[in-house]
Order: structure tokens, then sequence, then C-alpha cells
């Protein structure tokens, strides 16, 4: 599995979901697509501090947002931008609260 990062067309996302659906049917595990509507869009989600964030966390491993903040060497209150990284799929939370980056990437 691979992830892809795209900017699409609106709509195009419609047309990958059907893709995976049929990769899945065929026993593939489907890539992980994250597509956005423009540059700028994909560039204020997913800024270089965020990726520095996901650096950090594979490196790491599962952890409290506080052990990252940590880890990373950044304030506590700005870490919590990782909230963002979840919305887009790219981190996982656990019922315990310990975020790590999506195993499947």
């Amino acid at each position: 599995m691979k992830a892809i990062l795209e900017v699409a067309k609106a709509g195009s996302a419609v047309r990958a979901a059907g893709e995976q659906v049929a990769e899945s049917r065929r026993g593939k595990s489907p890539d992980f697509r994250l597509s956005f509507e423009s540059a700028k869009s994909l560039l204020a989600d997913l800024t270089p501090a965020r990726l520095d964030l996901m650096a950090t966390l594979r490196r790491v491993g599962p952890c409290s947002v506080y052990a990252l903040a940590k880890a990373a060497e950044r304030n506590y209150s700005n870490v919590h931008t990782i909230a963002r990284l979840e919305v887009l799929g790219l981190v996982e939370r656990t019922e315990e609260g310990t975020v790590s980056v999506r195993t499947s990437l």
C-alpha cells in the first residue's frame, strides 16, 4: 500500500473511491488517497510543522500528545494541531488518548 496525495478537481474523489472498491474486491489492498481541491489547501493542511510532528511520531511510536510535544521539543499547545492530521486520516488516536501515525501508510 502507498499513500497518494493529490490536487484534484471536485468530484474526482468519487471516481477514486470507486477504483479503491474495485481493487478491494480483487483482493488488493487499496492505496490511501488524500485529495485536496488546490495546492493552497494542501499546503495549509500539510505544513512543515505538521509533517515534522508526523516524522517525530513515527520515530517515537504511539504516545500521548504531551509526550509527542516533549519529543518534538515543542510547546504542548502547538502540538494540538495534530488534530488536523487526525481529521485527514494520517494520524490515529486510541481510546486511551495515545496518537500514532496511521499504520497503513
